[in-house]
């Protein structure tokens, strides 16, 4: 591919990943997580990974590096229907990478089109953006991405392969977990591509996964979204018990004052499976048992 100046509108998407981590002269290190992208096919494929019909004028990366993903970010952005510039903003934890973010792309950051955000992606305050896509530091993935669902947003996120398979895994899969049932509360999680660890620089240890993650209301209600989320974290520290000595044994990480009263309301046929064989909607109906008679404290 051929590498196009700095500042260059029309050179949107096209920019060459080794010729920009030749610019910005600091290689990624792994020793601080940074494993960047450097394979324009992928590159060139994950803001296609968008749902359809997704807002696409203000679209969020996180970890921008040498700035191979923002540029085809920047020709991904739309002004949509109210006229408006669509932008781009990027949060970067890396001084000399988000200087050099500011200088090869500063003609986007002039007009607007580009905003740099230097911080801890899990600090600062984030923008209300329409959609994300973002190659995600591997050490921080989980933590990111649940800052991310709650916002109820399109996502497009790389995660370690292991991590993406666990999002992704049903009721009664080995993979399935407090991880599987929290992140599909949000939304419909999907697997759309498996990244070699050649398309990295460095190349990490492991293979990696893209997620689409599309927003949508869950087929159940909890009363409680944090409790719901507590008391899914806590059975799944007991996944090998019954269901009535998860109840039981992790109170102290639910909260309930009264885990006995809960194991007295729930159904006996229920009470005898493990929490790996239980879909999302029935974490739903036990967490609203729990509550109604559990006491469950504040968190």
């Amino acid at each position: 591919m051929t590498d196009r100046s700095a500042g260059a509108a029309d050179a949107y998407g096209t920019r060459d990943p080794d010729a920009l981590a030749r610019r910005a002269g600091t290689r990624a290190n792994p020793d601080n997580d940074q494993h960047f992208l450097v394979d324009d096919r992928v590159l060139d494929r994950l803001p296609t990974y968008l749902p359809a019909g997704a807002d696409l004028r203000h679209l969020l990366e996180v970890g921008g590096g040498a700035g191979a993903l923002t540029d085809r970010l920047l020709a991904t952005v739309d002004a949509g229907d109210g006229g408006l510039a669509g932008r781009v903003t990027v949060i970067e934890r890396d001084p000399p990478f988000a200087a050099f973010l500011r200088e090869e792309f500063a003609d986007a950051v002039a007009d607007g089109t580009l905003a740099v955000i230097e911080g801890d992606a899990l600090e600062v305050e984030l923008p209300d953006f329409s959609a994300c896509v973002a190659n995600l530091p591997y050490g921080i993935s989980s933590e990111v991405a649940f800052r991310l669902l709650p916002r109820k947003k399109p996502l497009v996120l790389t995660f370690q392969a292991e991590f993406a398979d666990r999002m992704v895994a049903s009721a009664g899969e080995p993979e399935y977990g407090r991880l599987s049932v929290s992140a599909q509360h949000y939304a419909n999680v999907e697997v759309v591509e498996r990244i070699p660890k050649e398309a990295f620089d460095p190349q990490p240890a492991v293979e990696s996964a893209v997620v689409r993650c599309t927003p949508r209301a869950p087929d159940y209600e909890v009363g409680d979204e944090a409790f719901f989320l507590r008391f899914v974290k806590a059975l799944f520290t007991q996944r090998r018990k019954t269901l009535r000595n998860a109840i039981r044994n992790t109170a102290h990480i639910s909260g309930l004052e009264a885990p006995d009263a809960v194991v007295d309301a729930v159904d006996e046929d229920l009470l005898g499976r493990r929490p790996g064989t239980l879909d999302p909607s029935t974490f739903a109906a036990l967490a609203e048992l729990a509550r109604e008679h559990g006491s469950p404290a504040e968190a």
